[in-house]
């Protein structure tokens, strides 16, 4: 992997080039994931957010040879690797309150794995113990990811990212 990546406590800062490298980077993040915990993702349409997730999929044990698409229209898609993974979509939602009627509670606070999409949509519904990850464009295929934890198992989860870059 040849990301342009920087580390402070609790942050992780990478420029990724291509596809190919968000996938890879959020492959890592999500090998040290552990269950229960939520990441949730932030940037403008076609910032790199389902090619990310699809990369965090991945890395919690999900095989190659089960497609990995935004659930826009279904909202959420469930996988199983090796914890269980909850994928979000929250686009088409209204707000926080949409996510609760869905069973937020099953969502966040299970030992799935939950990975949000458009996760200012329902930013009053997450955990707080979390992982944000920002997306910005930064040319026709570069991102710039911004990695955030807040809560002890969220920093020690991108600690352990950091230390495998």
């Amino acid at each position: 992997m040849t990301l342009k990546v920087t580390s402070t406590s609790g942050k992780l800062r990478a420029v990724s080039e291509s596809p190919e490298e968000t996938i890879a980077l959020a492959g890592a993040l999500g090998a040290a994931l552990a269950p229960g915990m939520c990441v949730a993702l932030y940037g403008e349409l076609g910032a790199g957010k389902t090619v990310f997730a699809r990369g965090l999929i991945r890395g919690l044990g999900v095989a190659d040879n089960i497609p990995v698409t935004s659930p826009t229209f279904v909202i959420v898609s469930e996988y199983e690797g090796r914890v269980p993974v909850h994928h979000i979509d929250a686009y088409r939602l209204g707000g926080s309150s949409d996510i609760v009627d869905l069973g937020s509670r099953e969502l966040f606070f299970s030992d799935a794995v939950s990975i949000v999409e458009w996760a200012e949509r329902i930013a009053g519904a997450l955990p707080e113990e979390r992982i944000d990850v920002q997306f910005s464009v930064a040319g026709e295929t570069a991102r710039e990811i911004e990695i955030a934890a807040t809560g002890k198992a969220a920093a020690d989860a991108v600690a352990k990212l950091a230390s495998v870059l």
